[in-house]
């Protein structure tokens, strides 16, 4: 776990840590701190609750939540928190993560979560949106986001 972290990663299982691999490498390359926890929604939700209240009271701007299947844990923390929470949907399951995509986007009203896709793709569009909304108020990251569309453009 980093200390002063800006960007809060939690994911609803061990299992898929290897899956946000791509997020953790692009939120190094952007210079974005960060920390990530393992927390279920549904075998922990007293502790979910208390990390997402605690880490709220210290700094940190936007989560990044990622479950498979049910995928209860992006909803669970926009419920309790005010900061952007993006949801990655984790593939698996007899449904290869659809499931978990449907569960994100299907938020109530009033509890929004932004959601990215299925596949690899998605913890890299989590890490770059994370970016791009903390640019909306630190001037400074815009530089880090023309620089990494450029890259992309070139190849």
């Amino acid at each position: 776990m980093k200390s002063q972290a800006i960007v809060s990663v939690i994911m609803g299982s061990k299992s898929d840590e290897s899956h946000l691999e791509p997020a953790f490498k692009l939120l190094d390359e952007f210079g974005l701190p960060w920390e990530t926890q393992v927390i279920s929604a549904h075998r922990n939700p007293e502790r979910l609750v208390e990390y997402v209240r605690d880490v709220d009271k210290r700094g940190v701007k936007i989560f990044i939540a990622a479950a498979g299947l049910s995928a209860a844990l992006p909803g669970v923390v926009a419920a309790h928190t005010v900061k952007p929470v993006i949801g990655v949907p984790v593939p698996g399951g007899p449904l290869q993560g659809v499931d978990a995509l449907l569960s994100i986007v299907q938020m109530p009203g009033g509890v929004p979560v932004a959601t990215v896709g299925l596949g690899s793709n998605g913890p890299k569009n989590a890490a770059v949106l994370a970016l791009e909304i903390l640019a909306l108020s630190d001037e400074s990251l815009v530089g880090t986001i023309e620089r990494h569309k450029e890259k992309l453009r070139s190849g």
